[in-house]
This record gives structure tokens, C-alpha cells and sequence, in this order.
């Protein structure tokens, strides 16, 4: 008996080792004719394999690259489609350039002091109000992840001049439109306690009176 780990490696073991097998086959047929009609048996066979994946874009042109890959590309056929080169097997992708801008303060993050560089660019009006005021409520959110007793109000308006440059401050305004956003989101919901209440006294009364005003 032959193990599977004696046997030569798949290149995409996806597919098993019964497909593997039936392209080395492919690969010894000596007649291009009949080797065409087993490489396109082969790829109906492979596309009845994953009947979910029909309807993606380009799925038979990956199945011939499939097919090229496992055949280490020894197949001599017409290909309907402009197959991959060997060398693109080995060939590592480029790296990603990781960004290298300094942040300030890393617990606000890139995107705050972007979002104060558009606040400070914008004219005077209600507009850069209400943005103002937004960037000190998310300074606030951002500074309760690191420290979750207090909120001190005054280092949040240092913290905003600095990263400003001076360009914004925090005034009775913005003060104001912060407590108006917090009232309007934070503001409890009421009228389900009462309504409970005096559903479920109407609902008592009901059955005293269904009683004979019994208890």
C-alpha cells in the first residue's frame, strides 16, 4: 500500500489526488488532439467540483491556471485563455509602505488630527462649531479608553489648542453645543415605566371586576 505522503506533491491539493493524477496522464498522452479532449474533460470535471463558484468572474480562466499549475505547466495544449507564467508562481508582491507620520497623542489616533486640520481650514460659522465640538466629544470617548475614572475637561481644551496649533479653542459655544449633543443622545427614554405601571394596573382592575371586585 502506497501513503498518500509518498506520492508526489499536489500543487493544489484542493482538488485531490485523483485530478492530479488524471492531468499527469494528460501530460504522457503523445497525440495533441487527444490531449486537448482530456484537458477539457479535466476542466469540466474540476468545475462540477465547486458548481458555487460558476457565476464568479473569470472562473474558467482560472481553472485553465489551475490546470497549468498542476500540470507544472508541461501541458502542451491550446489554452482558450492567456494562462500565467511559472515565474509568477515565485514571484513576491510588492511591499506595502507602512505610513511614517508622526502621531502626537497615539490614543486619538491619525484620523482626529486630520479631522482638526479640516476644522481649522474651514471658515467661522456654525459649521466648524458643531465639527468642534464633535472632535472634543471623540477626544473625550478616546481619552475614557485609557483612563476610566475622569474626564478632565481642561486637558481636553489643552490637548485640542496643541494639536491646533492654537487654531481652535474651546469656548462657551462649543461648551454648549457638547452638552446639547450629549442630552440629545444620552437622554434616558421615559414613559416605559409608567406605561407598565398603568398597564398592568388596568390589567389588575380587569380581573377584580371579572371577579366581583374580589381579591
Amino acid at each position: 500500500m502506497q501513503y498518500n505522503t509518498q506520492q508526489k506533491r499536489m500543487s493544489l491539493p484542493e482538488y485531490g489526488r485523483s485530478i492530479q493524477n488524471m492531468v499527469d496522464y494528460a501530460v504522457s498522452i503523445p497525440d495533441r488532439a487527444e490531449r486537448q479532449r482530456c484537458a477539457n474533460t479535466i476542466i469540466n470535471i474540476m468545475g462540477n467540483m465547486f458548481p458555487h463558484l460558476r457565476d464568479v468572474p473569470d472562473f474558467k480562466h482560472k481553472l485553465w491556471d489551475h490546470l497549468a499549475i498542476m500540470s507544472d505547466f508541461k501541458l502542451d495544449i491550446d489554452y482558450p485563455y492567456e494562462i500565467m507564467r511559472k515565474e509568477r508562481l515565485d514571484a513576491k508582491p510588492d511591499p506595502i509602505p507602512y505610513p511614517h507620520t508622526r502621531i502626537r497623542y497615539r490614543h486619538y489616533g491619525r484620523s482626529l488630527e486630520e479631522l482638526i486640520e479640516k476644522a481649522c481650514e474651514m471658515p467661522e460659522g456654525e459649521e466648524k462649531l458643531q465639527l468642534t465640538a464633535l472632535i472634543c466629544n471623540h477626544m473625550k470617548k478616546d481619552y475614557m479608553t485609557w483612563n476610566k475614572d475622569t474626564v478632565d475637561d481642561r486637558k481636553i481644551a489643552d490637548d485640542l489648542a496643541e494639536l491646533s496649533e492654537g487654531r481652535l479653542q474651546v469656548t462657551p459655544d462649543i461648551l454648549r453645543v457638547m452638552d446639547e449633543r450629549i442630552n440629545r443622545y444620552c437622554r434616558p427614554v421615559k414613559g416605559n415605566y409608567s406605561n407598565n405601571n398603568r398597564n398592568n394596573n388596568n390589567r389588575n382592575n380587569n380581573n377584580r371586576n371579572k371577579k366581583g371586585g374580589k381579591y
